[in-house]
């Protein structure tokens, strides 16, 4: 915080929030901000959206001021401001799953007023009809710290996705595009090949899929365009993280067995952490694994895990 910036404080009343896309993410931000008292605003192209939004109290206008929201997929992105009245004082921030591809595009033609984010949460369903007020709750929301990224905006994001119910987790574009291909971005893409290599094995098998077959590929009943959006958006690392899935198929079957068991059962403690408000030492919780969990003055509190 040496450079003299100043950065907003908490008892400083709240920015409006507005949100461009009242879909399932959208929509379940917008209702969720609405119940957490915050004013909120919003916009959609399909008006049936626009009146299921206003149904749980949303402003529903084309004029947005304060934090922008872009919750449209990822082909609409660059594109997503058309139409809508956005104050030049706004902060825009995206939810995404991609971040390379936005900050290229959003970020580069706002330059340090974006800050690119991704909440870790939604379900394979989409539309207005999806929205759900406690989808955020306890999710991890990555929020993106880049070199031109401008502090006090990153943290009136923060603030919204706090407001959410969601964790925040301070990353790079970067970071997390690599960190998503792994535990985001594969799975979507093993939960297809599961699916298409059962119905292959034909119409018995499928009748005798059970919870393990359901769970493994939940996922795939999304929209095909917005997984193939999602992959292909972010090629490069999936195609690495699929490498290295590849790799551990081919240990032996009691190993990968028992490595994998390992991995998912680890239940590591927590430790609560107080952060500066700097870039260095938030981008260090969040390599650590950690979370910022509340807003205070003159730095975070939030946490990092233990063994």
């Amino acid at each position: 915080m040496g450079d003299g910036v100043s950065l907003p404080v908490p008892t400083v009343p709240a920015p409006p929030v507005g949100v461009v896309g009242l879909g399932q993410l959208g929509g379940s931000l917008a209702a969720a901000l609405v119940a957490a008292g915050r004013e909120v605003r919003g916009w959609d192209v399909d008006p049936a959206a626009r009146e299921a939004a206003a149904a749980r109290g949303v402003a529903v206008t084309r004029e947005l001021a304060g934090v922008v929201v872009l919750a449209v997929p990822l082909p609409a992105m660059a594109t997503a401001l058309d139409g809508v009245d956005v104050d030049p004082a706004a902060t825009v921030t995206d939810l995404g799953s991609v971040k390379g591809p936005v900050l290229a595009s959003v970020g580069a033609a706002l330059d340090g007023r974006f800050v690119g984010g991704h909440p870790m949460c939604g379900t394979e369903r989409s539309g207005h009809e999806a929205t759900d007020p406690a989808l955020f709750q306890g999710a991890r929301w990555a929020l993106c710290l880049e070199p031109g990224t401008e502090l006090p905006r990153w943290l009136r994001v923060a603030e919204v996705a706090l407001a959410a119910g969601a964790e925040v987790v301070p990353v790079t574009a970067a970071a997390h595009d690599d960190a998503v291909a792994a535990v985001s971005h594969v799975p979507h893409l093993l939960a297809a090949a599961l699916a298409a290599a059962a119905g292959e094995a034909g119409p018995l098998a499928l009748a005798l899929a059970a919870g393990s077959f359901r769970d493994g590929t939940r996922v795939i009943g999304s929209d095909p365009a917005f997984v193939t959006a999602m992959v292909e958006g972010n090629a490069g690392p999936t195609a690495a993280a699929l490498d290295r899935v590849r790799a551990q198929l081919a240990r032996p079957w009691p190993e990968l067995v028992a490595a994998g068991h390992a991995v998912r059962t680890a239940v590591p403690g927590r430790r609560t952490v107080r952060v500066p408000l700097d870039r260095a030492a938030l981008l260090a919780l969040g390599r650590a694994g950690g979370a910022v969990t509340r807003r205070l003055a003159a730095f975070v509190e939030g946490w990092v895990p233990e063994p």
